[in-house]
């Protein structure tokens, strides 16, 4: 008897050090070395608990507001949405206020080698109670689904739509996640991202010249109240041309001064700003760009994507496929360039936004698409596998973790 409790003891030690051991490695410290992606998480379903319809999806009457269409075979929770396919099938979309299909996408992160996700929050949304409820929801998943596969997690307020005002309501809404959530606390929630020692918060929509209501001297001081009174890190999503203040950026030296003083990571927008044939002009301010992070000892962060389109969500068929993907051979040109600069992590655009459709995860493949009249869903290319963009992205994490034998030459998948 005395053996089997020692045993017993030794066995519950181990276990101990193990579950120690698993939430030591679940903590990241960094976003160096890291491919972190963007995550919408704004789609909800007719008859889920959101109560909010098709939203974001824009299926009203025959339109839709959506290019690409999830591939929904692995979904255990699915919505029958107002579609057919080819066979006459119904067509079935997700939800992201279920648990069940954040834990899906959390799940292939892990299983493709995808570091995490930036939860998006959309200022001008969380400011109403629909909002704050989705957005809430989709969070606590998500928070739990990192915790679950040991995924990275943090947190992307979007500036878009704001008002000088709103400001205030992206620093009231940080401070309510803590107390919700409990956001950073290493016991609660270890795979909170963390850089430079502390928590990092992202903020996205700053110096752009679109005629923003909100200037950048707003964001500048919202940041140095946040920091003051929560001691975070900051990344900031800039325009693309930020450095030279030229083309979509406010020509406005106020942006260099905000980043020099109050930001720890730079993040410029590049989606929509070239294709496959202009890359390598417009990347050309990429060497540059790194020297002035480096001279100002602020960390540099470049954005790749797979492609862009978005004819159903501008009612305009003439954009469909407007950047094309090219069989991934546009993807990864950016993640080439980006390594041979000297990045040393990636901001991918975007999970799951099949709007613009800038989605890494499962999409329908062309010929298994619901009909859609006169117009059309753009599929990810014949022959691919609707995972392509996963796997495509997760080799690119094993790059810049270091795994030797990738080069500019986009890496063939051996079997699917």
């Amino acid at each position: 008897m005395k053996r089997i409790m020692c045993l017993f003891a030794v066995l519950q030690i181990l276990f101990q050090l193990s579950a120690q051991q698993t939430t030591q490695n679940t903590r990241y410290d960094s976003c160096r070395n890291l491919v972190m992606a963007g995550y919408q998480g704004w789609f909800a379903a007719e008859g889920d608990d959101s109560r909010r319809g098709w939203y974001h999806y824009g299926l009203r009457g025959d339109n839709a507001s959506v290019d690409f269409w999830p591939d929904m075979t692995e979904y255990s929770k699915k919505y029958v949405a107002p579609f057919k396919m080819p066979d006459g099938s119904d067509a079935y979309l997700y939800s992201a206020y279920d648990y069940e299909s954040i834990d899906l996408h959390f799940r292939w992160m892990k299983e493709y080698g995808i570091d995490g996700v930036f939860m998006q929050r959309f200022v001008t949304e969380i400011k109403g109670p629909a909002g704050k409820r989705h957005f809430n929801k989709v969070l606590e998943n998500a928070l739990e689904a990192a915790r679950k596969y040991n995924r990275a997690i943090g947190v992307m307020y979007d500036l878009s739509g704001c008002q000088p005002e709103d400001m205030k309501v992206m620093e009231d809404d940080w401070k309510e996640l803590q107390t919700l959530f409990s956001l950073v606390d290493r016991d609660r929630n270890p795979t909170y991202i963390r850089h430079n020692k502390c928590p990092l918060l992202t903020v996205w929509g700053v110096g752009f010249n679109d005629n923003r209501r909100y200037s950048i001297a707003n964001v500048q001081q919202a940041i140095i109240r946040i920091k003051q009174e929560h001691n975070v890190s900051v990344m900031l999503g800039v325009p693309y041309y930020w450095r030279t203040l030229g083309r979509d950026t406010e020509n406005n030296t106020m942006l260099h001064t905000l980043i020099k003083e109050n930001v720890d990571i730079v993040m410029p927008w590049a989606v929509g700003r070239y294709n496959n044939d202009t890359y390598a002009s417009v990347a050309a301010l990429l060497p540059g760009d790194v020297k002035w992070c480096s001279d100002n000892k602020v960390d540099y962060v470049p954005l790749v994507f797979p492609g862009f389109s978005w004819g159903n969500l501008k009612r305009n068929t003439g954009l469909y496929d407007q950047i094309p993907r090219l069989k991934g051979e546009f993807l990864w040109k950016q993640v080439a360039g980006a390594k041979a600069v000297g990045a040393t992590s990636l901001y991918v655009a975007m999970f799951d936004e099949i709007d613009e459709g800038t989605a890494v995860f499962k999409c329908a493949e062309e010929g298994k698409l619901p009909l859609f009249g006169e117009k059309r869903f753009v599929g990810i290319e014949q022959g691919l596998g609707s995972d392509y963009y996963l796997w495509l992205t997760g080799e690119a994490a094993k790059w810049f973790h270091g795994e030797k034998g990738y080069s500019a030459k986009k890496p063939v998948r051996s079997n699917k």
